[in-house]
């Protein structure tokens, strides 16, 4: 799910999906009728509703348009880890956005990919071809790819049998009061903010693992891992500990004077799991990135 919002007032609403998605009328009153769309403190949508300068959608993209809008561009920098026949481990930047959607349709992980391998686009997953977990646009390192369908559906089962230890290091504020544990609170989308999970009673089970590596000046980098993998499941549980991520103003960071710059200090460090062709044991390692090394390095000392 995606978040829009209009630039400035509509007459209409499938007016305004035409401008945004640049869609026939006709398309856009369909995704109406078939609910892709959703609006805070709105039950049901019409077409000829009013749209208001800064109100906000949530859009599943439909299939048939993100198989459009998929085109493949040689210029999107990310690094190959390791590579085979089955599939490819990357090192993704921070501020690079994994999939297109309305307004960035090019320069997104997902171009870059079907460009150097196009037989990604083979696979039946319309949003991320080979995409077997996700890594927020703010967040960098490490993630796996699959390059066939058979691949993708063996490595999707395997994430969710928890089958692939997943290890991030993250620059939080303040200090974990201990210093090792496991967060367990239930995750949710926020009901006031669609785009933030909180722990919320009757959300979905989560476990988060984490350790304190160093704190000094009222930052820790902290080593996390991940046994579930719900929606920024890192941010939101570093958060309702009291200790937000660096950076993530969207989770609190803003109460310790973060400003977002489209980073948020979370690196992708550690994956290992059985290589799903071959059995054997595979483990990769990311360094974190220079800015991620600036960061340590201005904050901790």
């Amino acid at each position: 799910m995606i978040e829009i919002t209009a630039s400035h007032d509509y007459e209409r609403l499938d007016v305004f999906l035409v401008e945004c998605l640049e869609i026939s009328r006709t398309r856009a009153q369909k995704y109406i009728k078939d609910k892709d769309i959703q609006a805070e403190g709105i039950r049901k949508l019409k077409s000829s509703m009013p749209v208001h300068e800064g109100q906000k959608f949530f859009i599943e993209i439909p299939q048939s348009l993100n198989l459009q809008r998929l085109q493949g561009d040689r210029n999107v920098n990310f690094d190959v880890v390791y590579e085979d026949e089955y599939l490819l481990v990357i090192n993704k930047p921070a501020r690079l956005v994994v999939h297109p959607a309305p307004g960035n349709w090019h320069g997104t992980l997902i171009n870059g990919l079907v460009y150097r391998y196009p037989e990604l686009r083979l696979i039946d997953n319309f949003m991320r071809p080979g995409i077997v977990h996700r890594l927020d646009s703010v967040t960098s390192g490490l993630m796996t790819v699959a390059r066939t369908q058979k691949m993708y559906d063996l490595m999707q089962k395997m994430f969710a049998d928890r089958k692939v230890s997943k290890k991030y290091l993250a620059l939080v504020h303040g200090c974990p009061k201990k210093r090792e544990g496991i967060l367990s609170g239930p995750l949710d989308r926020d009901p006031d903010n669609f785009m933030r999970m909180v722990v919320i009673e009757g959300g979905k089970p989560s476990l988060t693992g984490y350790k304190v590596l160093w704190s000094s000046n009222n930052y820790s980098l902290v080593m996390c891992e991940l046994f579930t993998g719900r929606m920024h499941q890192i941010r939101a549980h570093m958060s309702a500990l009291g200790c937000p991520l660096v950076g993530d103003t969207m989770y609190g960071a803003e109460r310790f004077g973060d400003v977002f710059d489209g980073r948020v200090y979370l690196h992708s460090w550690r994956l290992a799991f059985d290589h799903p062709a071959t059995g054997e044991a595979v483990s990769f390692r990311q360094v974190i990135p220079e800015d991620f090394k600036e960061a340590i390095k201005r904050y901790g000392h």
